[in-house]
């Protein structure tokens, strides 16, 4: 480096000689360093306050950048752990076969607290209480000054309720986002379409699981969240549902009954077109399971899928077709009817003496015990066994609901020559009556077995045979007479060709035997006779009618008639016209005749 001195040699010669102050020289050199030193701080200067004020433009430029993705961001609840998935919210909605909407989501919110924050736990804890009925003043203060930080309140509540505990003004109770299973049909297929709970949920979401019915077994299809918009279509016909259970209802209110059930399905393809029980409830105010007593007396109790009963004399067409097939009789063939008789030491009796002898027809068409028992003892046991085993009366019905799948019948321990007799004419076994609905469709379709079912979509494979098409002519022909001049005569409707049975058994008793005066009345049917679409199950728990101040408590005078108004209200909403009586191959009927 060279150092250049404040006083240079050559210019102090220069200025002694020109006579002037040497010392000046050594003042500019100061002043010129002075002046260059400064200019490189200044330079130096900017330099620093240029590179800081580009630090500061790009974090504020990062900041904002990052609160802008966050502003336009997805809300997503968050979760712990990386393994764990997120809460689905979404469910599918269940609609009826022609689209109508019988389940779907509704927005509402949840009701959360966190104490830490109230200002007025006592006011809070008042106001609560007398919003909501259920809950308790002094339970709720004393978890709010508990030391906890957060407390649920009310997993749902109603925009009602939200408004008016936004009123109460304290800051420690918060909302959160909730989506609610919605039924807007209310009672109408709720034993059908079950109920939902809260599976996974916090604060910001919940998710919706089945819990029975419908809404359980197809709980993983129903949340598949690539389904969600697609939804799940259901055989049931809303109009046809609502109608037998309206009907149903004034049935069972006529007849003093306690309870009731009603099946209507294809005869050809099990898809059921509508199934009820009562009493029934809300589907969106679903009441508790019964801690104790019989499950049969709650609402809740499925009595078409899950009650299991003694089905009386609608088991004899079953009888008759079995040894039809068989070859055993015909139509014309004339029975021993003289009763009582005598088995051992137990006796079978008809409702009324009916003769000495009865043909095949006339057996059904007046219901006798006598001629039925007759007719299976010729069969034999193991044959009767063979037939209730395919038409699939020893295990359950393996409908899409879980109750169905649950109600094994209940069968005889010891299988004697007598309880193939009680059998043949509906006592001593215990089936569903959504077991005799898939039996009587076997019947009427032609012979071949159904499997019931609620699923509109979805391939329907024609079962095994059970009978031959002529066998299910004639039984059809021969129930077709029950109705228009035996036990069944109340549930004819003109026009639309009714052939059923009717069957009333005692009541079982919860301690053993029977009940006394009490009965299970079923009229068990299908339509048109001739070519028949739908099979109709209608039954009645503990009924009673009044006629001329006579009680009575037989199928042909309580469940015949409810069956008639059913079908009179239904037939039309079903597309079906009355056709004049005599105008078709429907009024075939046998000439009875001697004995062949």
């Amino acid at each position: 480096m060279i150092r250049r001195p404040l006083r240079p040699l050559a210019r102090v010669l220069s200025a002694r000689e020109a006579g002037t102050n040497p010392d000046f020289i050594e003042a500019q050199e100061r002043q010129r360093r002075f002046l260059a030193r400064q200019s490189q701080e200044r330079r130096k200067a900017e330099a620093r306050l240029v590179l800081l004020g580009a630090v500061f433009i790009l974090g504020f430029s990062a900041v904002a950048g990052r609160m802008a993705l966050v502003a336009a961001a997805i809300p997503t609840e968050p979760v712990h752990g990386f393994s764990q998935d997120p809460i689905t919210t979404q469910r599918a909605d269940i609609v009826d076969r022609n689209g109508i909407v019988l389940a779907t989501n509704t927005a509402t919110a949840s009701l959360y607290a966190h104490p830490h924050e109230m200002v007025d736990p006592v006011a809070a804890a008042k106001g609560l209480a007398s919003i909501f009925e259920d809950l308790d003043e002094d339970q709720l203060l004393a978890k709010f000054t508990s030391g906890r930080r957060f407390l649920w309140i009310r997993r749902t509540v109603s925009p009602e309720q939200r408004q008016l505990v936004h009123d109460l003004g304290e800051p420690g109770l918060l909302f959160g986002p909730r989506e609610q299973r919605l039924y807007p049909n209310g009672s109408v297929a709720a034993h059908v379409l079950g109920s939902t709970g809260f599976g996974r949920e916090g604060v910001s979401a919940a998710e919706i699981v089945g819990k029975a019915g419908i809404e359980r077994t197809f709980d993983a299809r129903l949340r598949d969240t690539e389904r969600t918009s697609e939804p799940l279509r259901l055989s049931l016909d809303l109009p046809v549902q609502s109608a037998l259970q309206e009907v149903l209802a004034q049935g069972m209110k006529d007849m003093n009954a306690v309870g009731a059930a009603g099946i209507l399905m294809e005869a050809k393809t099990g898809r059921i077109r509508a199934i009820t029980s009562l009493p029934e409830f809300d589907a969106n105010f679903r009441p508790a399971l019964p801690s104790s007593g019989d499950p049969a007396d709650s609402p809740l109790f499925n009595r078409a899928a899950q009650g299991r009963y003694e089905l009386g004399s609608t088991f004899k067409p079953l009888t008759v077709a079995h040894a039809l097939e068989n070859g055993v009789v015909s139509p014309h063939t004339m029975i021993e009817t003289k009763g009582p008789m005598k088995w051992g030491r137990y006796t079978i009796r008809d409702f009324r003496d009916y003769g000495p002898r009865l043909s095949v027809t006339d057996v059904l068409v007046k219901s006798s015990n006598i001629g039925t028992a007759r007719i299976a003892v010729e069969m034999g046991t193991e044959s009767q066994k063979a037939l209730l085993e395919e038409l699939g009366f020893f295990e359950p019905v393996r409908l899409e609901i879980p109750e169905a799948t649950q109600a094994m019948p209940l069968l005889p321990t010891r299988w004697s020559d007598l309880t193939t007799m009680t059998i043949s004419y509906g006592h001593g076994i215990a089936i569903t009556p959504l077991h005799l609905a898939s039996a009587y469709a076997t019947l009427a379709n032609g012979g071949y077995r159904v499997t019931p079912t609620l699923i509109e979509d979805g391939q329907i494979t024609p079962g095994p045979r059970v009978f031959s098409e002529r066998t299910s002519r004639e039984v059809r022909e021969m129930m077709r007479q029950v109705v228009m001049r035996g036990t069944a005569k109340e549930a004819d409707v003109p026009g639309y060709e009714i052939a059923g049975k009717t069957g009333t058994a005692d009541k079982p008793s919860a301690t053993g035997g029977y009940e006394r005066d009490k009965v299970i009345s079923t009229f068990a049917s299908f339509f048109p006779a001739s070519d028949p679409e739908y099979v109709l199950i209608v039954s009645l728990d503990e009924p009673e009618t009044i006629i001329n101040k006579t009680r009575f408590r037989t199928a042909g005078l309580t469940a015949a008639p409810v069956a008639a108004d059913v079908i009179a209200r239904i037939a039309p909403v079903l597309g079906m016209r009355p056709k004049p009586e005599g105008a078709g191959p429907e009024q075939v009927l046998y000439t009875l005749a001697g004995n062949e």
